[in-house]
């Protein structure tokens, strides 16, 4: 063999290498993470519910997720450990990152306002479309049509209402002449 056709193998082996190398890495980083939690410190779980920790144990953990509400996780539900300034952040609602920065209004109206003043200048209509010719032409007696199309419906219902006890029929002689034969 040559070296050609081994290079696929040896890259492809490589590669799963350095992945497996990182997932480990990251499992490592995680489970000291979940080490170094003290109690009062602010957590986040991996269901994403913000909770304080109160005490650890050997694989669980007992969380306050609201004032004198207490739970038990296990250790591997927790998803992150946050710092203290993060974690009240978090909880109060405010948000010192994007303090400078300008508010951004709920709707777009301020944005549609050079718009909504070219509409001021065409006036109040608006075209749908029609013409005038589409306006002259005469209305066609609609209670004559829906009339007509409700006969034309009874009379179709009548006539499989017709077929259907036909063939019913049809097969009642048909089991009479069998059952007859069968004797």
């Amino acid at each position: 063999m040559s070296i050609v056709t081994l290079l696929p193998f040896i890259v492809l082996i490589g590669a799963m290498f350095l992945m497996t190398r990182s997932a480990k890495k990251k499992q490592q980083a995680a489970a000291q993470m979940r080490n170094e939690m003290q109690a009062g410190t602010g957590v986040r779980t991996i269901g994403g519910m913000y909770a304080t920790v109160k005490e650890i144990h050997d694989e669980t953990v007992l969380l306050e997720v609201a004032p004198g509400v207490h739970a038990i996780y296990a250790k591997n539900a927790i998803g992150a450990v946050l710092a203290d300034e993060e974690y009240n952040r978090i909880l109060d609602g405010a948000d010192p990152i994007h303090a400078g920065e300008p508010v951004v209004p709920d709707d777009a109206s301020s944005l549609t306002a050079a718009s909504a003043d070219e509409a001021g200048d065409k006036g109040d209509k608006i075209d749908l479309g029609k013409t005038e010719a589409a306006a002259a032409e005469p209305a066609v007696d609609e209670p004559a049509a829906d009339q007509a199309k409700d006969t034309k419906a009874a009379e179709d219902t009548k006539d499989v209402k017709d077929a259907v006890k036909a063939d019913a029929d049809t097969v009642k002689d048909e089991k009479k002449s069998g059952d007859d034969e069968a004797k």
